[in-house]
């Protein structure tokens, strides 16, 4: 056989090798709740951790082997409580989740674009903090769309997690609802620290740490100073116990 002809022969086998036919463009996103590509609503990182759709209509805590606790924070207060707060948190290094009210991140959009600058997860906590469990449908829907757009103001995202107002747990309607608005996955909490009631900031401390444990949801708040002054010591008794402070997204990937 002669040069050419051992040519062409090997250049044929390469053609019909391992290679196989060009995959083509990649699929577009399926549409999300509104209508609208994925992009619009919450989506998996790059680091493949899973979109809520992958979660039940409601969560109220992580895996119970994994040694770390979310802290989640419904987001609205007084300005100065609030920066106190962060401060507080910046201090000990620690990133949580704040459930914002639609209202304050209009009032107080520099502390939004705070809460995310930090490092922390911003979610909706409903435009106005009402009684959602009361409302109608519709009502219910433009509580926390309207929330998801004061969000999309100050983050160019509605941010991955909703949770009602003035309720631990959601209701099949207000899961339909926070569906429709782009939230696939309501966020409850299995451990109140009671700290709203303004109790003190040890007994803010001792409400959390006696019934916390591996994959707990924790509620706390802004604006309350007596949150402010147990950060410290309820961070110290975390840690105590080997359980570690993450935002809910970490808890629940």
């Amino acid at each position: 056989m002669d040069r050419r002809t051992l040519l062409l022969a090997a250049g044929a086998a390469a053609l019909s090798g391992c290679g196989g036919p060009d995959p083509g463009p990649a699929a577009a996103p399926a549409p999300g709740p509104s209508g609208r590509g994925s992009a619009s609503g919450p989506a998996p990182s790059a680091a493949g951790r899973p979109s809520p759709k992958a979660l039940p209509a409601e969560v109220g805590s992580g895996p119970r082997d994994v040694p770390a606790v979310a802290l989640t924070f419904h987001g609205q207060g007084e300005p100065g409580v609030v920066g106190g707060l962060l401060d507080a948190l910046a201090a000990e290094h620690v990133k949580v989740t704040v459930l914002a009210v639609g209202a304050w991140v209009h009032q107080q959009p520099a502390l939004a674009r705070r809460v995310l600058a930090d490092g922390h997860e911003l979610g909706n906590h409903t435009l106005n903090h009402a009684d959602i469990k009361a409302m109608s449908d519709d009502r219910a829907y433009a509580e926390i769309s309207g929330c998801a757009e004061a969000l999309r103001e100050v983050s160019g995202s509605i941010g991955r997690w909703f949770r009602p107002s003035q309720t631990q747990h959601s209701t099949p309607r207000i899961q339909a609802q926070a569906e429709r608005a782009g939230y696939a996955t309501c966020l409850s909490y299995d451990v109140d620290s009671l700290d709203y009631t303004d109790p003190g900031a040890d007994k803010v401390v001792r409400a959390t740490l006696d019934n916390v444990r591996n994959g707990s949801i924790v509620s706390l708040h802004f604006g309350h100073a007596g949150t402010v002054t147990a950060i410290p010591k309820l961070l110290a008794g975390l840690r105590e116990r080997g359980l570690r402070p993450v935002t809910a997204t970490e808890l629940l990937a």
